[in-house]
């Protein structure tokens, strides 16, 4: 199904946190899952998506979801935004960063592929970083 990649959060069961390679779940009812799509939704109100800088690769991201800050949203089905499937979407989450890169990920092929980007326009994620770390 054809979702626009705004309302994200309105399909959403679950979001997986990841910090240091600690996870934590907070699943569709949860006061902490409601909190943290409200701040994505208001970090989100005004930015423009744009083509995506680069491509994922399986390996490198499950690498790299050991160190950091990241916010996983999952989903109980496969959606499709911008002609593009997935059935999670994961986001490398930093205070300062102006723009970021939503990586896909389906069964079929992991986190491989085409990415979403964000451009935040004149805003920046420490308001959702601080929700998801807190």
């Amino acid at each position: 199904m054809e979702v626009e990649l705004e309302k994200l959060t309105d399909y959403a069961q679950s979001v997986n946190v990841y910090n240091e390679g600690e996870h934590s779940v907070y699943t569709v009812g949860e006061d902490k899952f409601n909190e943290i799509c409200a701040r994505w939704n208001a970090m989100l109100d005004g930015a423009h998506i744009m083509p995506a800088f680069g491509v994922s690769l399986h390996a490198q991201t499950v690498k790299e979801l050991k160190r950091g800050v990241w916010a996983e949203f999952v989903f109980g089905q496969e959606y499709w935004s911008n002609g593009m499937p997935y059935e999670k979407l994961l986001v490398s989450v930093k205070p300062d960063w102006c723009g970021f890169n939503i990586v896909r990920y389906t069964a079929e092929r992991g986190y491989d592929g085409r990415c979403f980007y964000y451009d935040l326009v004149g805003k920046n994620m420490s308001d959702f970083y601080n929700t998801i770390i807190k």
